[in-house]
């Protein structure tokens, strides 16, 4: 007891108070522990560290080494003394964690430990009159190309709407305008608290954009946007809309709180991200990271010391395989269409889709995603099962009568005489296939599809239905499946991949993007039988030579199946699915239309 009494008093309990309520957020007991300056002015600066770094925490800990290790935590001499202790910051959105080491110096004044105020023991590099700021480096965005390496992206007027982070009289309250009249792409708005942490945070003497706003699509936005105080308008040129194939390339976008949850750090609000198509899905490859910067600057920015950075991603190019004269084709064939209309267009040899236009969808890619009963375009995949399983060949006799019932299910058309399946195929005699039903089982029919790609994960790095076919539950489901009815669906994309395999011989995955890794493995190609694909050439030819698909054919070598489908409430989709060389391509109109007529347009060009 003697010995504690005498003991010399510690200034442990000094430094770790100060760094509790620092931490903590008690900025009023942190500076009550100091000597040297006002303590307001330790308050106001203590306070804005968090601020100045848009910090999600900051923990602090005594000795430079592993927290509490006791080792050179503090040295004293008489009554000076000198703290080592660590700072911990989760900068969040706008980078790493950032750790350093720091260092304060005590003074003992009335026989109690002080702390000396400085704005030092913020950071040892921070000087008077200088404050924190977080600098973030946005790269150019990468481009997505066509085959022959062309930006398809178009440049297009746009404004850069942002503030002075010093100049703003009522950080909050400009913000606060600027998220409640912010309603972008059915309502979506950007994150006002989230926004004034990035404002406060950045340089005060420079432009900070917040959000980039297409014209004219934006303009109604921007007029509103005039009237709220402290924001500033700097107009732009900037490749930021899709030249063709909108759909599936996508559109730019600011980063609302939404969008922010499917991109992730370290995109913050505000930023233009990719907001649909291949912009949002490779959002990360075409625009890199950041690099992030913290400096310690004074007001006028004259003075900038940087304290740590974290390099950012380059960008990186995403190269489709859309061939711009197939896709040229595509638009042109669909222009002035007064429905919906999709078409796409893919090589058989190796997969890749060439073209994809879609007209009047509302923005949807339906070429790709679209849910459609194919009618006797699935004919094919029918025609294909019966030749490679039941053994049957495009000259066997067949019958077509004008309407015949199977499972309590009766199918109707134009009754022909007795003749070859190939010419009953061309006719378009859905009672000839719904007979020939009987020679197949329910599994059978859609293991052939399967076959044919329907209804498999192809490993698409974009989205895709890839169809469906029901299995039969009974002989009336069966042979409404081998007609295209009965819960049957199928994309434009999954009809041209079943017109390329019967093109080609061998079913192959599509892909739409060079070198770009999935998640999913794409299947391996499927050879199919070499006689039965025999016999199916020889009945498209007869289709597009003499039946329903002939006011296609510009050229020898066309071939293919128009059919007319009828789905819920009695809409309509008009198809065509066919290929023409090293091409293979469907079309699909919602109602009815001559898709041959379509189809010749997009042939010939």
């Amino acid at each position: 007891m003697t010995t504690g009494c005498w003991a010399e008093p510690s200034a442990m309990p000094a430094v770790r108070d100060f760094l509790i309520a620092w931490q903590v957020g008690n900025y009023e007991a942190a500076a009550g522990r100091t000597v040297g300056t006002d303590r307001k002015q330790v308050e106001d600066a203590l306070g804005r560290v968090r601020q100045q770094l848009d910090a999600a925490s900051l923990r602090l800990s005594l000795g430079t080494e592993v927290e509490g290790s006791g080792v050179d935590q503090i040295v004293k001499k008489g009554d000076e003394a000198d703290a080592r202790f660590t700072v911990k910051i989760d900068l969040g959105e706008n980078g790493q964690p950032w750790e350093y080491p720091g260092l304060m110096h005590l003074r003992r004044v009335g026989g109690k430990w002080k702390v000396v105020w400085s704005p030092s023991i913020v950071n040892t590099k921070l000087k008077p009159g200088q404050r924190l700021a977080v600098v973030t480096e946005v790269p150019k965005r990468a481009p997505i190309t066509d085959t022959q390496g062309r930006s398809m992206l178009r440049e297009t007027g746009a404004y850069n709407v942002g503030v002075f982070p010093g100049q703003l009289a009522d950080p909050q309250k400009t913000l606060d305008l600027l998220a409640k009249q912010t309603k972008i792409d059915g309502g979506r708005r950007l994150d006002a608290e989230r926004l004034l942490g990035r404002v406060r945070s950045a340089p005060p003497q420079t432009f900070l954009p917040l959000l980039t706003l297409q014209v004219p699509t934006h303009n109604a936005l921007i007029q509103r946007l005039t009237h709220v105080p402290g924001l500033r308008f700097q107009g732009a040129r900037a490749p930021i809309a899709p030249a063709y194939a909108p759909e599936l390339i996508g559109n730019l976008g600011p980063a609302t709180a939404d969008r922010l949850q499917q991109v992730g750090a370290p995109y913050q609000p505000g930023d233009t991200i990719g907001v649909s198509g291949i912009q949002l899905l490779q959002q990360r490859r075409l625009a890199g990271t950041p690099t992030v910067r913290v400096v310690a600057q004074d007001e006028s920015g004259k003075n900038t010391e940087e304290l740590r950075s974290w390099p950012g991603l380059d960008p990186q190019e995403v190269q489709t395989t859309l061939d711009p004269s197939y896709q040229r084709r595509a638009d042109s064939a669909l222009q002035g269409l007064q429905q919906p209309a999709s078409l796409v267009a893919v090589r058989p040899s190796t997969g890749e889709v060439l073209a994809v236009a879609n007209h009047g969808t509302g923005g949807r890619n339906l070429a790709f995603e679209g849910h459609y009963p194919p009618g006797l375009t699935f004919g094919i995949v029918s025609a294909e099962a019966l030749f490679s399983q039941a053994g049957m060949k495009q000259s066997d006799k067949t019958a077509c009568p004008g309407s015949v019932t199977i499972g309590g299910k009766t199918f109707t058309n134009k009754g022909r005489a007795d003749g070859s399946f190939a010419n009953a195929f061309a006719a378009s005699c859905k009672t000839t296939l719904a007979q020939l039903s009987s020679k197949l089982d329910g599994q059978s029919l859609v293991r052939e599809a399967g076959q044919l790609g329907i209804g498999k994960n192809w490993g698409l790095a974009v989205p895709a239905f890839t169809g469906s076919v029901p299995a039969p539950a009974n002989d009336g489901d069966k042979a409404a499946a081998m007609v295209g009815e009965g819960g049957v669906q199928v994309s434009p994309l999954a009809m041209a991949l079943v017109a390329a395999a019967a093109q080609n011989g061998t079913w192959k995955p599509p892909y739409v993007l060079k070198d770009i890794n999935t998640t999913v493995q794409a299947p391996p190609p499927q050879n199919l039988q070499p006689e039965s694909i025999s016999n199916l050439k020889k009945v498209l030819s007869r289709t597009a030579s003499r039946g329903n698909a002939r006011g296609a054919r510009v050229s020898g070598d066309v071939v293919g199946v128009a059919a007319l489908a009828t789905y819920a409430e009695g809409k309509t989709v008009s198809w065509f699915v066919g290929s023409s060389g090293d091409r293979a391509f469907a079309i699909a109109v919602e109602g009815p239309v001559n898709t041959p007529q379509i189809a010749a347009k997009f042939l010939g060009g």
